[in-house]
């Protein structure tokens, strides 16, 4: 088998990857609170190198070539995103790290996204999640309010209703936010994620946006496809010299 059609094959691979990845991120560009996602690729060693138990077939000379490229876990880019003005006093936004604390159903998860709507019990919830998800205050339970009076949420997470206190929104950091993964709804979740009371700011009346450069991304696909295209002809040339090799140099023998 001729060596390069493995690495083309890989090439291939790694942009089918990062294709679907940057359409991703395309389709989310106006998804409040959503974070973008990177393509982290690495050159893949050869077997006899990355591998103990296939030292006995190392090769003088596939020894000293690259294994081709290959992916590494996604990477989740949690740089600060837009804040913009909506007035609603229950759309809030985080300046600064950190995530809001919700619950799905029996599970905790982790958003950015904080639009804010009480549903028929007076629970805030998740406007995203069709009411089936749930803010959470510091101590772990879901904020009940009663919805024929105002609300007002302060910088720290406070909520009010006609000045008395009711709950504070649970806003946490997390120590190492790549151990989160995104599980769908614009929500993050870990197994068991160390986490501690973030200081950040909240900014009622406003959301904040998405982190995604639709610009940028347009570049990103182009570069992509033409990648996988140049991959796929190699792999033609490629096959048509193996074609050749069969048929020619089988005759001169």
């Amino acid at each position: 088998m001729n060596y390069g059609l493995w690495l083309s094959a890989a090439g291939m691979q790694v942009n089918e990857y990062r294709q679907a990845l940057v359409a991703n991120n395309l389709a989310n560009v106006n998804t409040v609170g959503f974070k973008h996602d990177l393509a982290v690729i690495h050159e893949r060693r050869v077997e006899s190198r990355s591998n103990p138990d296939a030292a006995r077939y190392a090769d003088p000379f596939y020894d000293h070539l690259s294994g081709g490229a290959w992916v590494r876990p996604t990477y989740h880019s949690f740089e600060q995103g837009p804040l913009t003005h909506t007035g609603r006093p229950l759309d809030v936004a985080i300046q600064g790290d950190g995530f809001f604390v919700v619950r799905e159903g029996d599970e905790i998860r982790y958003t950015r996204d904080g639009q804010v709507v009480i549903n028929d019990e007076g629970t805030l919830v998740s406007a995203a999640g069709e009411g089936r998800i749930e803010f959470l205050d510091d101590g772990g339970n879901p904020i009940v309010v009663d919805r024929n009076r105002a609300i007002t949420i302060s910088p720290d997470g406070t909520v009010e209703q006609d000045g008395t206190r009711v709950a504070k929104l649970n806003v946490v950091d997390v120590d190492d936010p790549q151990e989160l993964r995104k599980v769908g709804k614009n929500l993050f979740a870990a197994a068991d994620p160390a986490t501690r009371p973030s200081g950040s700011s909240l900014h009622a009346g406003f959301i904040e946006g998405s982190t995604v450069n639709p610009v940028q991304q347009l570049a990103n696909m182009i570069e992509v496809t033409r990648s996988y295209e140049m991959n796929a002809r190699m792999i033609t040339l490629q096959d048509a010299i193996n074609g050749q090799a069969v048929n020619r140099v089988g005759r001169i023998g």
